[in-house]
């Protein structure tokens, strides 16, 4: 069991995805503790609330859809829509293609949060920035750019081929 522990350490600490991969979960909460303590929703959002946010189109979204997006059931996806629209984040409207189905798109207050959480970032950055430097989160934002034109069609392939 120790040797296992020794070589899982030392492979963790070879992957630079890995660093990121921790980074960015560490990174999720902060910003996370932080929203829930400046919005005053009445109740705390959680990751997986969050996670959501990132597959909800604007014109909005069916169940259905964000459950294979999020590869989650759609049961899951709707009580992450239920909780959001207990906190007025997001509701349930008729899909105009048809009439049956319904779309969770971002309320008013929903829009407002989003963009009050990218302000949030923003500020995130800023601090990161006073301690890494300009300089260094300049590049970091360039070369996580690059990486995301390279993931990005990959993932979209993968998605629309189902």
């Amino acid at each position: 069991m120790n040797d296992f522990k020794t070589t899982l350490e030392e492979r963790k600490a070879k992957s630079t995805l890995q660093v990121l991969f921790k980074v960015a979960r560490l990174l999720n909460a902060q910003a996370i503790e932080r929203s829930n303590q400046e919005q005053r929703w009445g109740q705390k959002l959680r990751p997986s609330h969050m996670a959501i946010f990132p597959h909800l189109s604007l014109k909005g979204s069916r169940i259905t859809s964000l459950a294979e997006e999020m590869q989650i059931s759609k049961q899951a996806v709707a009580q992450l829509v239920e909780d959001l629209e207990q906190l007025k984040i997001v509701r349930r409207v008729p899909d105009p293609t048809d009439g049956r189905a319904k779309l969770v798109q971002f309320t008013k207050s929903g829009r407002t949060g989003m963009l009050r959480g990218l302000d949030l970032l923003t500020t995130m950055e800023q601090e990161l920035a006073d301690i890494v430097g300009v300089r260094r989160m300049a590049d970091l934002r360039t070369t996580l750019s690059r990486i995301l034109e390279h993931v990005a069609p990959q993932h979209e392939k993968r998605f629309l081929k189902k």
